[in-house]
């Protein structure tokens, strides 16, 4: 089991001196089918952001996995299961830093940057980029290891692959929008 940091802990991490951190944001077993919320093909979502956890972990990067405490569902999805000695935050807000310990841990480890990835697209994931940004650090968002869902506005359904992109559009005043493939390739 990884070890679980709650937003309401005091603790000591070492440093270590990155300067880019992957944040995987809550990749949890409820938004997949099955689950009491699915979204629109999480998997492949997930299956993107497991590649760019995989490089993290090859390059000895630092690694976020936020999860909503929710229940049931919500352990981290298996597709990008953390490791025993990878940081989980806990989080009971969308914006994972209000109300955290995620702005000093970043700090603490000298990161700059942020690649963001995770679920919802329009919720939890659009709320860290933005709040990261204004903190200052610099954001690239993998479109395509996000998912979301369709959404209702009274008598109207907006698609998810419309929520999803609107809030991609909405982003790039706040982050860089990449997909994995021209992550990594450029990375």
């Amino acid at each position: 089991m990884a070890a679980l940091i709650s937003s309401a802990s005091v603790f000591q991490l070492s440093l270590h001196g990155q300067e880019k951190a992957l944040m995987i944001i809550d990749i949890q077993d409820f938004y997949f089918p099955g689950g009491s919320l699915p979204l629109d093909d999480p998997v492949a979502a997930a299956k993107n952001a497991g590649r760019l956890l995989d490089v993290f972990r090859q390059d000895s990067g630092l690694i976020l996995f936020v999860r909503h405490e929710y229940s049931p569902g919500g352990n981290i999805h298996h597709l990008v299961a953390p490791r025993d000695n990878e940081m989980v935050i806990t989080k009971t807000e969308v914006n994972v830093f209000k109300n955290s310990r995620v702005d000093s841990i970043l700090k603490k480890h000298g990161v700059i940057e942020l690649v963001l990835c995770g679920m919802q697209t329009h919720m939890c994931l659009e709320a860290a980029a933005r709040a990261a940004s204004d903190i200052g650090y610099s954001c690239t968002v993998i479109e395509d290891a996000c998912a979301t869902r369709a959404l209702k506005y009274g008598d109207l359904t907006i698609p998810a692959r419309e929520v999803h992109y609107s809030t991609l559009v909405s982003l790039r005043p706040y982050a860089l929008i990449m997909s994995t493939d021209a992550y990594l390739k450029e990375r």
